[in-house]
């Protein structure tokens, strides 16, 4: 009598809408594990004719009876075996599916909103997509590069097409190559829907973890010494390390009061340090989560704006950051006296400004050098600075657009940068000099981008 009950039940509830209610629960919770790209289970979630189709345990929804729909029955009770490794949904998130499928489980998606997109059925790009991240492998021999719902592996003899990692994420915000080239970091997500890390075996192109963390999208992301972990920040304002292995959360601080967009390890990896859009640097144990200091000034006004970005160099205790007011500056990590209001005391250098909102920076291998990219919304510009020496610097030629992305490559003789062209460049890195460009992603010259149209 259960069934009637609950259908009965259902029928006396406002309808509930699929695509707006039902859909972002789904999208958050369980499409880590059963997408495309990885149908744990022989289950994808991504629409109401899959969760009709089911997986190996059968039929995912059954229209008008929820107790008989295994999704429910893997989400409910005192112990629920879904999500795995997750928070067990909430009992409101819990009663809206139960509603849902007790109404017939209709699906009011709208009818543009189906474009699928896997390896079978890649991005396709009209025009190239816009670049917010960029890193050499520690060969020297790849460029990864950030694309829609994908990262491409570039060879930088162009000797083969692009590898394609094809993820659920819309949005690819930051990627980085573990320090043995064998794995690929990705963060991004789907606005306000959710926040993703994605860890990829780079020769196999293969899927490792997906791992849905936040409620909206992920930034940052940056590995240990050692590979064996990761940190990132997102939007909820939470800084978070990650085990690379196993794609569990070892570690979150919750100290930012505003989005956290750049992370990276301290020299002996038992410190984390995050920057924000708050105006602030701050410094965590690894261990225990506990927020240690502000590197940067507490005081009114000191910053002019948010930081972005921010990386560690590779043989001191002195990280780089750069932000909205279009300065970087160098700081040593940790604090040699006592904190006053009004000190600035961990900062080392100011180095000379950039037009606009420093979007990203990268330190050479041997910490000589770091480079920089700007965005005035409109236009962009790029730089590579002298890290002893706040005079010396290089423009790098030719930039048009807003550059988001910037590496430096191992060997130290060459920057890529990229941005909202889609161009990459690859630049001299001694005379800033473009030696070589190429679109971030494959062209079909007169087709209907997907991208747009998914967008």
């Amino acid at each position: 009598m259960r069934p009637v009950y609950a259908q009965e039940e259902a029928q006396s509830e406002k309808q509930v809408s699929y695509y707006r209610s039902v859909r972002p629960i789904l999208q958050r919770q369980c499409s880590g594990c059963h997408f495309p790209g990885k149908l744990e289970g022989k289950l994808s979630v991504l629409g109401v004719a899959e969760l009709l189709k089911g997986g190996e345990a059968g039929a995912a929804v059954v229209p008008g009876k929820p107790d008989e729909s295994v999704l429910v029955q893997y989400v409910s009770g005192d112990d629920p075996q879904m999500p795995l490794n997750g928070e067990p949904l909430s009992a409101d998130n819990i009663h809206t599916i139960r509603t849902w499928i007790a109404q017939g489980a209709s699906d009011d998606s709208p009818p543009d909103v189906g474009v699928k997109i896997d390896a079978e059925n890649p991005p396709v790009y009209s025009t190239p997509p816009v670049v917010t991240s960029i890193d050499y492998s520690p060969d020297g021999k790849l460029l990864a590069v950030s694309g829609y719902h994908e990262v491409l592996i570039h060879t930088l003899d162009g000797s083969v097409p692009p590898k394609r990692l094809i993820g659920r994420s819309q949005r690819i915000e930051s990627l980085a190559f573990s320090p043995d080239g064998q794995t690929l970091a990705v963060v991004g997500g789907t606005p306000a829907l959710f926040g993703e890390l994605q860890l990829w075996n780079v020769a196999e192109g293969r899927l490792l973890h997906s791992a849905t963390l936040a409620l909206d999208t992920l930034f940052g992301v940056s590995f240990n010494a050692d590979g064996t972990h990761v940190a990132f920040g997102a939007a909820d304002n939470r800084l978070r390390v990650v085990k690379v292995e196993t794609a569990e959360v070892t570690m979150r601080m919750d100290a930012h009061s505003d989005w956290v967009q750049g992370t990276t390890f301290s020299l002996k990896n038992d410190h984390v340090i995050s920057v924000s859009r708050d105006m602030s640097m701050k410094l965590t144990i690894v261990a225990t989560g506990q927020f240690v200091d502000n590197i940067t000034s507490i005081t009114p006004g000191a910053l002019k704006g948010g930081l972005v970005d921010v990386i560690r160099h590779p043989t001191r205790e002195e990280v780089l950051a750069v932000g909205s007011d279009g300065e970087p500056r160098l700081y040593k990590i940790f604090r040699e006296k006592a904190r006053q209001i009004g000190d600035d005391f961990n900062l080392i250098r100011a180095y000379s400004k950039l037009p606009g909102r420093l979007c990203d920076l990268d330190l050479s291998p041997s910490g000589t050098r770091f480079v920089v990219g700007s965005s005035t919304a409109i236009s962009g510009a790029a730089r590579i600075y002298m890290t002893e020496d706040a005079a010396k610097f290089v423009d790098i030629a030719d930039i048009q657009a807003p550059v988001f992305a910037v590496s430096f490559r191992p060997d130290e003789m060459q920057v890529a940068v990229s941005g909202f062209d889609g161009i990459i460049k690859l630049c001299n890195a001694e005379t800033g000099a473009v030696e070589k460009t190429f679109p971030a992603a494959p062209l079909t010259p007169g087709a209907t981008s997907v991208v747009k149209a998914a967008e």
